[in-house]
């Protein structure tokens, strides 16, 4: 399965079940929450998506020290949600901390345990951005590798991070070590605060195991319609 992860990036409850009504089956959907609807709705907002089978990517970006990191993965394995973020940044311990603590909170209320991806470099961050304030002389490629190994010799499963980044980091870490692209756009949409940004035909040719697309669909016109042009995309290989 390589899914297209709807990034509800909506205030409230009220506009994502708004959203979420125009589709016949949203029981098909798979869905991202982010900070800003976790924090305003809480744990709710999960229950009442998975009510309605609707599967969830909860991209909260964890980053603290390791027992604060682990404990809070494990509440959030008890959610049954299908993946979750932290940076990979935070270290071995802390990626490995956030593994265990998955793992632990999943089996304690008899859940699949998530998948743990771990953010290498935001997609909002150019290569000149990167080097000047992480005062690193690495490019955006070398720093991606690096990040993406520690995740994954730790236990995260994989990463979020440029699909123009997935064929290096399936090169060097295998083609197991999931790689999921937000920064998704369709030729004629708007970058907006995205710096490193694919189509869903250069995603998938670049070796993408889903996609998030957030404002492509949600702030469409037509937003099924937008949907289904998008699947069509990423599924289609004669699409280039």
């Amino acid at each position: 399965m390589k899914p297209i992860i709807i990034d509800l990036d909506f205030k409230n409850r009220v506009q994502v079940m708004r959203f979420l009504k125009q589709f016949k089956h949203p029981e098909n959907l798979y869905v991202k929450i982010g900070m800003e609807l976790f924090d305003y709705e809480g744990p709710d907002i999960i229950k009442k998506l998975r009510q309605l089978g609707v599967k969830v990517f909860l991209d909260l970006k964890l980053y603290d020290i390791p027992s604060i990191v682990g404990k809070t993965a494990e509440q959030l394995g008890r959610l049954g949600v299908q993946m979750i973020t932290i940076h990979a940044s935070g270290g071995s311990k802390m990626i490995r901390a956030a593994k265990q603590g998955l793992v632990k909170g999943s089996r304690e209320s008899n859940n699949s345990p998530a998948k743990l991806l771990a953010v290498t470099i935001l997609t909002s961050m150019s290569e000149k951005q990167m080097q000047t304030e992480h005062l690193t002389h690495a490019n955006v490629k070398q720093a991606v590798v690096h990040l993406a190994q520690l995740a994954y010799k730790n236990g995260a499963d994989g990463t979020i991070s440029s699909a123009w980044e997935d064929p290096m980091i399936h090169k060097d870490v295998g083609t197991k070590f999931l790689c999921i692209n937000p920064g998704i756009r369709l030729k004629n949409n708007s970058t907006d605060d995205q710096a490193r940004v694919t189509t869903p035909a250069d995603a998938r040719q670049l070796g993408s195991n889903g996609i998030v697309v957030g404002r492509a669909i949600t702030k469409a016109s037509n937003s099924v319609k937008a949907y289904q042009i998008i699947k069509h995309e990423w599924e289609n290989k004669n699409v280039k």
